[in-house]
Order: C-alpha cells, then structure tokens, then sequence
C-alpha cells in the first residue's frame, strides 16, 4: 500500500514538474515580445512585416502538425510548450498573441502600443508562472485564478506602464484592468485583449499626462 502511494506521488510530482516546465517555457516566449516595442521604434514596417510571417508560418505548420506532418523546429516548439488541453489539437495561443501585438501596433500610438504590449509579456507571462510556483490561495469564481498571480500580474503592469508613462495614477488604472481581465475564463484569447484594450486605455490617458 505504501509503495502504491509513494508511485502515486511521484507521478504527480513528476507531471507537475512538467507542467511548470512546460508553463515557463511558453511565457518565456511572452516575456520576449517585451523587445517588440524596440523594433517598432526603429523598424516599424519591417517588425511588422515579420510579425505577420511568423503568424502565417506557424499557422501553416501547426495546420501540418495537425495531419501528421511536423515542420522541424516550429512542431518541436509548438509541443514542448503545448498545454495537455491543447497536445492534440490547434494550438491557438501563438497565433493570439502574434494577432494581439499587430492589433495593437497598428491600432495606437507608440507609448500607448508599448504599454499594452508591455502588460501582455511581463503582467500575463509573469502571471501564469506565480500562480502555478506559488498560488496557494485561489480566487473565487476565477476558475482556478490565484492571489499570487493575479497580484504578480498587477505588479507587472504597474511597473511597465510607469516605465512607458511616468504616472502612477495612469499606472493604477492600466494595472487593476489588466489584472481583472487576467482573471476572466478567457483561455488564448487574453493575449489579444489584453494588448489591445489596455493599449487603447493608455491612448486614452496618456495625452493628458
């Protein structure tokens, strides 16, 4: 009975390992669109440009996975970092979140663009991680949100949108939206929300700094 428990737990310490790996592995990718608002500054039509290919190629490669056709290295990234409810199916979350940065670098201003992406890659990517290392406490009705990724998650924008503003109370407003939609069932489609909406606030507010 004790060696039937103790199989048991490693298995789960393993899958949970496993699943943190997985985790920081995609929000690595998050964390690294933070250089996006660097190369719209500099070389906005062909950041663009870019963004818009490696949308497609991996839409393509992803539709190929799908029929047992993997493309060498896109496939191999798309499955180290697929969520269990997404091994055996389209994994939407790169084509989201490359969607939600040409939305919002075409939608606002320089400033307000670079904010909103800012809280896509630091206050979700950082988010998820926190929650799944720390979150103890869970948030009702958040469908398994926890304090400590929701409160990572303020403190990321926060911090972004004061780099990009200057304002604490531009800061404030951004980061407490961010973090309330950070809490909503929203599944891949945060990565389109989140920059787009958060990017049209700081359009909103940032003139009146």
């Amino acid at each position: 009975m004790r060696k039937v428990f103790c199989a048991q737990a490693g298995i789960e310490v393993k899958k949970r390992f496993n699943d943190l790996r997985k985790e920081a592995f995609r929000k690595g990718i998050h964390i690294c669109t933070a250089f996006v608002p660097f190369f719209l500054h500099h070389l906005y039509v062909p950041t663009l440009c870019l963004l818009v290919a490696a949308g497609v190629l991996y839409a393509v490669a992803e539709y190929l996975r799908g029929k047992g056709r993997d493309i060498p290295l896109i496939s191999d990234v798309t499955a180290a970092a697929a969520r269990t409810r997404d091994e055996h199916t389209f994994v939407l979350g790169p084509v989201t979140l490359v969607a939600g940065i040409l939305v919002t670098a075409l939608l606002w201003s320089e400033r307000a663009a670079a904010a909103g992406i800012y809280a896509l890659a630091f206050g979700d990517g950082l988010a998820s991680l926190a929650g799944k290392t720390f979150g103890r406490v869970h948030i009702p009705f958040t469908f398994g949100k926890t304090a400590a990724g929701s409160l990572t998650c303020f403190a990321a924008i926060f911090c972004t949108t004061f780099f990009v503003s200057g304002d604490c109370s531009v800061s404030l407003v951004i980061a407490l939206v961010g973090m309330a939609i950070e809490m909503l069932p929203l599944k891949d489609f945060d990565n389109l929300i989140i920059p787009v909406l958060l990017g049209g606030i700081a359009q909103r507010l940032l003139p009146l700094i």
